[in-house]
């Protein structure tokens, strides 16, 4: 559902590392990060390195991506390091989620190609999309590279489920870097959102970058925080069925993880991995039929729909009870949702809807902005 395509520069070029008669880079420090697994940023003789060390599942090695001043000289380097040149102008992603830091950062103007442009969901960005700022360039999985190349990015941002796209590497053949995004796979909320800390290592905007995470951190654990007044924690289920099988997340995911810090039982909180549990529906009703709300229900907008798509939803004590809610009516003009758009950036929004659902006393002047309860 999420991810991102890359910036590209025709003035990044990729250099060999026996390139003759240049300095060698000696390791310095590291960015201090307090919730992200997947990078990290290090400093190496006053120049910035990016290091992705979990850019898709199982992956095997790192990547790593050096950021040179354009006004300074590319140092000798190893030839497994793409060089991206800073700050960035013009940047393609491919991930809806990524739009967000763009303009949290204001840097939105800087971008210049996206893959299936109808997902954008953004009124800034969506304006820079009707005038022809943005242009459409492909599908995620089959990328124009054609189209790429012709709007010449300083960069391109892409992320990658098992595999890195193939379409890439002509990108990165033509000197066009190509980093790849993994912050779909931090196992916490604020560990996603401190990506943003990357861009604004891209655009030479750390300072704004620490400012919004700090703040983003902030809200988050005031609410965490707000949520521990509670005296009864009520039960919750997740997700649904999709061609016979029951997606909802396992205990370790930061799905799960919100759950927790709003003070509900998830009834599958003991169990094993970070991404989604596929079981059986009959599995799912013998512990959950008795749960007290419903959490995510998938694309569903109405309890219609919801029963249109299969009859024995109407089982459960919370959809009995009218307590299903979904973050599918929040949308876009063309029918991208905000959920996983503006989401992974405003977690401390994300776990304050949750908290208004599970304790709604908590917080009575808060109006939930992702989640609503199905009509």
């Amino acid at each position: 559902m999420k991810k991102t395509l890359l910036v590209l520069s025709i003035s990044f070029v990729l250099f060999s590392c026996d390139t003759p008669n240049k300095k060698e880079i000696t390791p310095q420090k590291n960015k201090e990060l307090k919730y992200a697994k997947g990078f990290t940023i290090g400093t190496i003789d006053g120049l910035k390195k990016i290091s992705i060390s979990n850019a898709y599942k199982n992956a095997d090695k790192s990547f790593e991506y050096l950021l040179v001043p354009k006004n300074r000289q590319i140092p000798k380097h190893n030839k497994d390091v793409q060089i991206i040149r800073t700050p960035i102008e013009k940047i393609v992603v491919t991930s809806t989620s990524h739009i967000p830091l763009l303009e949290l950062l204001n840097k939105e103007n800087t971008l210049v190609g996206f893959p299936n442009t109808n997902f954008v969901s953004s009124l800034k960005t969506r304006k820079l999309i009707d005038s022809k700022q943005v242009k459409e360039i492909g599908k995620e999985e089959h990328i124009n590279t054609e189209m790429l190349l012709a709007i010449e990015p300083e960069l391109v941002m892409s992320f990658a489920v098992d595999k890195p796209n193939k379409s890439f590497a002509t990108v990165q053949k033509m000197g066009i870097p190509v980093l790849l995004n993994g912050d779909w796979l931090e196992e916490s909320p604020l560990g996603r959102a401190e990506w943003i800390h990357v861009f604004g290592a891209l655009f030479n905007e750390e300072k704004k970058a620490d400012s919004i995470f700090k703040h983003i951190e902030t809200e988050y654990n005031n609410a965490k925080q707000i949520a521990l007044k509670v005296n009864k924690k009520p039960t919750v289920l997740s997700g649904s069925i999709f061609q016979d099988v029951w997606y909802l997340p396992a205990g370790e995911s930061f799905i799960a993880q919100y759950f927790e810090d709003a003070q509900t039982e998830y009834l599958w909180r003991d169990t094993k991995g970070t991404g989604s549990l596929s079981l059986n529906f009959e599995s799912v009703y013998s512990k959950g039929q008795r749960a007290d709300i419903w959490i995510g229900c998938s694309m569903n907008e109405t309890k219609y729909q919801l029963l249109n798509a299969n009859q024995h939803y109407a089982q459960f004590e919370a959809f009995k009870n009218n307590e299903v809610y979904t973050f599918s009516k929040y949308k876009g003009a063309t029918g991208g949702m905000f959920y996983f758009e503006l989401g992974p950036i405003r977690p401390d929004i994300i776990l304050k809807d949750i908290i208004k659902i599970a304790h709604p006393e908590l917080l009575p002047n808060y109006t939930p902005l992702f989640f609503s309860k199905l009509d």
